[in-house]
């Protein structure tokens, strides 16, 4: 189990090096390009191996307790140690990244955006994947934050390099927002070094903060969760998101989505919450309130991009509802309760699940109308998706509704939890207070299947009106010389639709997983509430089971 961590956190490192030197002659192939592309397709595969192997071993009774543990001493005078471990809380998370990497892999081994050297995108993806996957293992502050400055690079470069439209801007904004916010983070974690004289996070959240003094613990929650909520992100911290997932490639929008975003929130759980809990006390209302704030306004946010004739792209629409998906995450944090937290570690998950496969869709639908522009998709009638890549169609419909919360998928059951937690705060926080934001977060819900109704009944079903904006290409063969034929009902002939590529063989290899998943989730909570319940309790209580 031990060997099984390390590797899983070392290999993709490995394999980013391996991926620049020339391949051996035997591996080369026809092609190249292809030829590093397998292999980012197989270190990735090899890395979720691992994973689902250690997953397996996990002791599923035991899922408080620290396991695969390593602990070496890395520099002794800083008392800096490599000490590794996971337990209910990070496993979901390392299955989630290898997964999504996985996937991310597979689909640009068929579709790989255009950009410089395949060699250069390979190595930054498994270096993106490395850096994810040691911040959700490692147990020391200073590797944490080193794990967590280590994806700013690859995702700086993915953007700039391989994305589109305005990328280069778009890459700007988003390292200087997070390298910002990290430098207060380090000086929030320097703090609670010092006063404490440890790093070591197992031991920090074992004392709970008795170590600390409540002004110190006010300082250090300050100080790193201004990092954190900028990565989560946080309203009014998220306007970075929006710009970097519009110019992201797909995979980077998935990753980006599915699994970067995750390790803000992963801090607020694994560090402020057992390590400072008074200072969290003081800060729980307004985090609340800046969460829900959020959930309002990237709902609002989505409404208008999808009103007809707002020209809004919908990978943009599609990056502000995670504001309002992560405002449900940092309210069921601040409640400071098992259930509160619990459904944010939930929702954390299931957002990565829906929105990583609505970012492929998205992408795939953008590769094939060769735009995202909400008025374009919705004007190419004959149905829209529906008539002319149905399955795909249905797929996107399945994931909107996902992310709307429907019960019975994934969605659903964070919010809830959530918005239960909220009813009933922990103790020392204001019961009206937390009331109102729940109620202000159940509005929220109700705006989220507002839009998502909108971009369903819009993109795959066409805009029902009496001009459609068909180009002149598309048009009936017929529509020029009179009245459509008696029975059409104004609608045209079937065999006149032009069609797209429905979902391609690769396409479903990457997407059925997730949507099997999101299915998985809504129907059995239990397989992941199991897992994090137990150690959820013992964080809150300070190290006791």
């Amino acid at each position: 189990m031990q060997f099984l961590l390390a590797f899983v956190v070392v290999a993709p490192l490995l394999g980013a090096v391996a991926a620049l030197l020339p391949a051996p002659p035997g591996l080369k192939g026809k092609n190249p390009d292809q030829a590093v592309l397998r292999h980012g397709v197989t270190v990735t595969g090899a890395v979720l191996i691992a994973a689902i192997v250690l997953a397996v071993g996990f002791d599923h009774d035991h899922p408080a307790t620290m396991q695969a543990t390593t602990d070496i001493s890395w520099i002794p005078a800083l008392d800096v140690r490599i000490h590794l471990g996971i337990d209910g809380i990070s496993l979901p998370l390392l299955l989630l990244t290898a997964l999504l990497t996985f996937l991310c892999a597979l689909y640009s081994y068929f579709k790989l955006p255009a950009g410089p050297s395949p060699k250069a995108f390979v190595a930054l993806v498994l270096v993106l994947e490395s850096g994810t996957l040691a911040t959700f293992a490692v147990l020391d502050l200073l590797l944490f934050f080193l794990a967590f400055e280590m994806v700013l690079i690859p995702m700086y470069f993915l953007i700039a390099r391989w994305g589109g439209g305005q990328r280069q801007s778009a890459a700007w904004k988003f390292i200087l927002y997070t390298l910002l916010g990290s430098v207060v983070m380090l000086l929030g974690i320097l703090l609670i070094g010092l006063k404490s004289g440890t790093f070591d996070m197992v031991a920090l959240a074992t004392d709970n903060g008795r170590g600390l003094t409540t002004s110190v613990q006010v300082i250090a929650v300050l100080a790193i969760g201004l990092g954190l909520a900028v990565k989560t992100p946080m309203w009014p911290l998220h306007s970075w998101l929006p710009d970097a997932h519009t110019a992201a490639p797909t995979v980077g929008s998935v990753l980006l989505a599915g699994v970067l975003l995750k390790m803000g929130t992963y801090g607020f759980v694994r560090i402020l919450l057992p390590i400072a809990p008074d200072g969290m006390r003081t800060f729980a209302p307004y985090l609340a309130a800046f969460a829900v704030v959020g959930i309002v306004y990237g709902s609002l946010a989505c409404l208008a991009l999808a009103r007809t004739g707002a020209k809004g792209d919908l990978k943009r629409l599609i990056a502000y509802s995670s504001v309002g998906h992560m405002g449900f995450v940092l309210l069921g944090i601040a409640t400071m309760t098992p259930t509160g937290v619990n459904g944010a570690l939930f929702a954390n998950i299931a957002h990565g699940l829906i929105t990583g496969l609505l970012f492929f869709l998205v992408g795939a639908i953008k590769d094939r109308y060769g735009t995202a522009d909400l008025d374009t998709l919705a004007g190419a009638t004959g149905a829209a998706l529906y008539g002319r890549a149905p399955r795909l169609g249905a797929l996107l419909a399945f994931a909107a509704v996902a992310s709307l919360g429907l019960p019975g998928l994934a969605g659903f059951w964070g919010e809830m939890l959530t918005l239960f937690g909220a009813y009933s705060p922990a103790e020392g926080l204001s019961r009206p207070a937390f009331r109102t934001f729940m109620a202000i977060g159940a509005f929220g819900t109700l705006l989220t299947a507002a839009y998502m109704l909108i971009v369903v009944r819009r993109v795959c079903m066409g805009e029902h009106t009496p001009h459609s904006r068909l180009s002149p290409d598309d048009r009936a063969p017929h529509a020029a010389d009179g009245p459509e034929p008696s029975g059409a009902a104004g609608a045209r002939p079937a065999a006149t639709t032009p069609q797209l590529a429905d979902i391609q063989t690769y396409e479903a290899a990457a997407w059925t997983p997730l949507a099997a998943l999101t299915v998985l989730a809504g129907l059995w909570p239990a397989v992941l509430l199991g897992l994090t319940d137990p150690a959820v309790q013992k964080l809150l209580a300070g190290g006791k089971s």
